[in-house]
């Protein structure tokens, strides 16, 4: 027997289906039938909310997947034997005839004896399907391992939320666009028999016909592009339609037709279309009609109020006034027309909106069409004649505002302007005098704009009055004529005299500017030298690994030392200029006098730090050449050597000694809690303990094969600067100095 369908939806028992009590992953058996999988678990005793579920599932295949036969999988590694027994139980009232096989998955630890009081073998024949007692990793005896899911040991990929979420979108949008297929077939009849009506209400769609359908296409989509990607992935089936375990192209597809309902979406989706586009026309032509049957009567009301009533008020107001006040009182009165006009003007575009839209219908017949091209060709005549009038008539009133509006700005920036050069200037700082050389440049522009701007609004407003009549112009704007041009050029004299006082506070403000400036440039040399004596003392220590270093240091401290140079020497150019602007100004220098000082002091630091550091260079490279002369030659002179042993003992007596500045104070050279000054004499040690070997080589080949004397000769020698109980420290210690100088090179 074929189970029947139900009419049960998800959304009525969604909290049953999220347990995930059973469910349909898209695999199928060797037979093409539908694999039904049911994961028992421990805390499962609800069999009521598995058949609702079952009931469910087994609604959504066609009576021709179903004809094939399930296979079920119950899968009780997690419950108890009876469980196992009442759900077998279940499927043969449920689904008796659909059932091919039910594959029971067991346990690790098995219910040995109490199987043996049911074996559902024996059973067959009552139970109406075969059942057989599987282990996990044995399933795929039975069913392709791509057809079972992950927690049967498959490769299948089945998302039950996923699943879900799907089938709630399908049933909504199939049992709304069924109600609403219903009810546009009852819209679209109504409108054919029922006459023309405007009081008659208009029916309406439950929902919405353009929502409905782009549900419909998002549906639609995702099925097409899940089995467009299986496709694609080349999925595997269970089998052939010739046979089980064959290799020919397999017919089994995930979540198709049968089982998604792709042919019944597309059907409603074309079905709802068709009807949808029936009932736009339907609305359209509707719509239509209602718009001729307007149309006439609106017309000729805006017609009779503009011939009438419009035209008068404009005849009753033509004078402009003479101030900003008469103006702005001359402007609201038009405003007021202008406002009763609008509501004429909008009826009238709306009209012309609808004619045009008709028109452009096609489908009027001729009568129709030249009635309508007539109304609308009188609508607009008289429109636009009367908008005209009402444009000229605010262009003039316009024009007078904006002029009587500019010459009192104009008049209000020249009071400030002069308020500000009457103001005394205190020279504060630097920024505040250039802010107030800035505002000063933008109220004069300001000016110079709004004078600019005062001349074109009076030839505008002259030019808007001539366009009046020549009879009105003479007797009541020749007086105005006359006052716009007196206006202009009192406001052309005051500006004059504005410009001739703002170049006298211009050239005072520049150099105020300038002082300022100075004095901040010459505090910003003073800064710039202390940072380049800092650096000298802190970061100006290494004195080079050999000659040819030492000397490329002497030639970058030469340069260092020219920079600092320049440094002084414009802030002594600054400081010099200072004192010239504030003569000029007649002003007291208020930082020149504390910041001269300041620089020679730092100064003369630097010189002496300087000169420090030149002398301890030229100490090594003097200490640098003999070592060299010593190491690079075979036969070395005495002299040679001692000379070694004497530019040594200079160099590092120099570098014990700190860096005494004119006021007494004194200063070393390399950063607190630095070692920079120890490596460097730790390299100086360095090549000694080179000379100093040698010293040894040469001695050893003048005392020949005796070896006494050459101990006696290695025990009198010492490196400078070590001290003699510390000779038996030397290899070690002399290990230790390879090291830094390696390191000191690697640096």
């Amino acid at each position: 027997m074929c189970h029947q369908v139900s009419t049960m939806e998800a959304s009525s028992i969604i909290n049953v289906l999220n347990k995930k009590l059973a469910f349909l992953s898209g695999g199928k058996d060797r037979r093409s039938g539908l694999i039904l999988s049911i994961p028992l678990s421990c805390d499962q005793t609800n069999m009521d909310e598995l058949s609702d579920t079952l009931d469910y599932l087994l609604s959504i295949p066609s009576e021709k997947c179903k004809a094939r036969g399930f296979t079920v999988i119950v899968d009780g590694r997690r419950t108890q034997w009876n469980t196992v027994k009442m759900v077998v139980l279940m499927l043969q009232n449920v689904i008796p005839a659909e059932v091919s096989l039910v594959c029971v998955v067991k346990p690790d630890e098995f219910w040995d004896k109490k199987v043996t009081h049911f074996c559902f073998w024996k059973e067959k024949d009552r139970l109406g399907f075969e059942v057989i007692l599987v282990s996990a990793n044995k399933l795929t005896r039975y069913i392709e391992p791509s057809q079972l899911t992950d927690e049967f040991g498959g490769s299948l990929d089945y998302h039950h939320s996923d699943w879900l979420s799907k089938r709630l979108v399908f049933e909504k949008f199939t049992k709304e666009s069924t109600s609403l297929l219903d009810e546009l077939s009852i819209i679209n009849d109504s409108d054919k028999s029922t006459p023309l009506d405007k009081s008659a209400d208009v029916l309406l769609p439950s929902f919405d016909p353009e929502t409905v359908l782009q549900t419909g296409h998002e549906l639609l989509s995702e099925l097409q592009q899940q089995r467009f990607n299986v496709s694609e992935g080349g999925g595997v089936g269970g089998g052939t339609s010739g046979g089980s375990g064959g290799q020919g192209v397999p017919t089994w597809r995930p979540m198709e037709e049968e089982l998604l309902a792709q042919p019944q979406v597309m059907k409603l989706l074309d079905s709802l279309r068709e009807k949808y586009t029936r009932y736009q026309e339907v609305c359209r032509q509707r719509s239509k009609r209602l718009q001729i049957h307007d149309v006439h009567a609106k017309v000729m009301q805006v017609v009779t109020w503009l011939q009438g009533p419009g035209s008068e008020l404009l005849k009753t107001h033509q004078a402009i006034g003479d101030s900003i006040r008469a103006a702005q009182a001359l402007q609201q009165k038009h405003e007021e027309i202008e406002s009763q006009h609008s509501e004429w003007f909008a009826v009238y575009v709306e009209l012309n909106q609808q004619i045009a839209v008709l028109l452009n219908g096609g489908d009027d017949d001729e009568e129709e069409a030249g009635e309508l091209k007539a109304l609308q060709q009188q609508l607009s005549d008289v429109c636009y004649q009367q908008a005209a009038q009402l444009e000229s008539r605010q262009n003039v009133l316009q024009a007078a505002h904006t002029f009587h509006a500019a010459t009192q700005e104009l008049s209000q920036q020249l009071d400030a302007l002069l308020g500000m050069l009457c103001a005394d200037v205190a020279p504060v700082d630097g920024s505040a005098i250039q802010h107030n050389l800035k505002l000063l440049e933008e109220k004069l522009q300001s000016v110079e704009t709004g004078l600019a701007l005062l001349r074109q609004k009076g030839e505008l407003l002259l030019e808007q009055t001539c366009t009046e009549d020549a009879e009105s112009v003479a007797a009541e704007q020749r007086h105005n004529v006359q006052q716009i041009h007196d206006v202009m050029d009192d406001m052309q004299m005051r500006k004059q005299r504005c410009e001739d006082m703002v170049d006298v506070r211009r050239l005072k403000m520049l150099q105020m500017v300038q002082l300022f400036k100075c004095e901040e440039d010459s505090l910003q040399a003073v800064d710039w030298l202390c940072e380049l004596l800092d650096a000298l003392l802190k970061t100006h220590v290494r004195l080079g690994d050999d000659a040819q270093e030492t000397k490329a240091m002497m030639d970058k401290h030469k340069k260092f030392v020219d920079v600092a140079q320049s440094t002084y020497d414009y802030g002594r150019q600054l400081l010099q200029a200072t004192v010239v602007l504030c003569q000029s100004l007649r002003c007291a220098t208020r930082s020149s006098g504390d910041t001269l000082p300041r620089l020679n002091r730092v100064w003369k630091q630097f010189s002496v730090s300087a000169d420090e550091r030149q002398h301890r260079l030229q100490l090594a490279l003097a200490f640098h050449q003999h070592a060299d002369s010593v190491l690079q030659c075979e036969h070395v002179e005495t002299e040679f050597l001692d000379a070694v042993d004497a530019s040594a003992k200079a160099l590092l007596d120099r570098l014990s000694m700190p860096v005494i500045f004119p006021d007494g104070s004194e200063q070393c050279f390399g950063s607190t809690g630095s070692d920079a000054a120890a490596l460097v004499s730790e390299c100086v040690r360095e090549r000694l303990l080179l000379v100093e070997e040698r010293r040894q080589q040469l001695q050893e080949a003048e005392l020949g094969d005796d070896p006494r004397p050459q101990v006696e000769a290695l025990h009198g020698l010492h490196v400078i600067g070590e001290e003699p109980g510390e000779r038996e420290e030397e290899p070690e210690h002399r290990g230790t100095l390879n090291q830094q100088e390696e390191e000191m090179q690697e640096c």
